[in-house]
């Protein structure tokens, strides 16, 4: 009999399309994964995502789930996963769930970080997962900005997708941007987020940090409803998935 499973895994996305299959090629982490519980189950499997991760983005707690019939106790699933998934693929962990529950469907919340380098050096060990930006922006400026994108908006100006059909009105409660060492974090809470929407807010704010744009500005962009008002899109290495929230 099947039974449902959610999974917590993290990944590096350097080296993958996406979270999402794609034509043509295997290299996605869904693909990956599916390889590996098809393999397991002997049968093929489909996994669930949360989201849908950018190729090169990253993730700490992406959560999945899928429909298999096993009589192995979930550390016996996990730890042959892991032995079978690539050194930049790892389920943290696997847990029953109930018969309903839907990763993508349920999930009330996600936070992402996008992490940029301000030292000086080079960040030789940390280089896939950092942005370097062309300047050292102004923290202060960028926070007054965040205050404008704080709430219930319409993020029309900050969606890739020029075509979509669904809403664009998202809830952001929290944009959080502090400076650590040599480190500056961009830390976002929502609902849920648009096709390239975090990584649009961020080179967008760090235009305002940069001083190419008034933090007041942001709501004149909110109203605009279009892409091209925004900012340039932040390359996708500094983005990382941390925590996917649900009841």
């Amino acid at each position: 009999m099947k039974e449902n499973y959610k999974l917590i895994i993290s990944y590096d996305g350097t080296r993958y399309y996406g979270w999402e299959h794609q034509p043509n090629t295997e290299m996605t982490i869904q693909g990956k994964l599916e390889q590996v519980l098809s393999r397991m189950v002997n049968a093929p499997v489909e996994l669930i995502g949360a989201g849908r991760t950018d190729a090169g983005v990253h993730a700490k707690g992406m959560v999945a789930n899928a429909h298999m019939d096993l009589k192995r106790s979930t550390e016996e699933i996990r730890d042959y996963v892991n032995n079978y998934l690539p050194d930049d693929i790892c389920v943290r962990e696997v847990r029953r769930a109930g018969s309903r529950f839907h990763s993508r469907y349920n999930a009330i919340g996600k936070t992402y970080c996008y992490t940029c380098y301000v030292g000086a050096l080079k960040p030789v060990f940390n280089r896939k997962y950092v942005y370097i930006p062309e300047e050292k922006p102004d923290v202060e400026r960028m926070q007054e900005a965040a205050s404008y994108l704080m709430g219930t908006h319409d993020f029309k100006s900050f969606c890739h997708n020029p075509k979509i059909k669904k809403s664009t009105i998202r809830t952001v409660d929290r944009i959080e941007i502090g400076k650590k060492g040599d480190y500056l974090n961009f830390t976002y809470h929502g609902t849920g987020f648009l096709q390239y929407m975090v990584r649009i807010l961020t080179g967008t704010l760090l235009e305002v940090g940069y001083g190419k744009r008034a933090p007041e500005s942001m709501k004149e962009l909110l109203e605009a409803k279009d892409r091209s008002q925004a900012g340039l899109t932040a390359p996708p290495q500094g983005l990382c998935l941390m925590e996917v929230d649900y009841d």
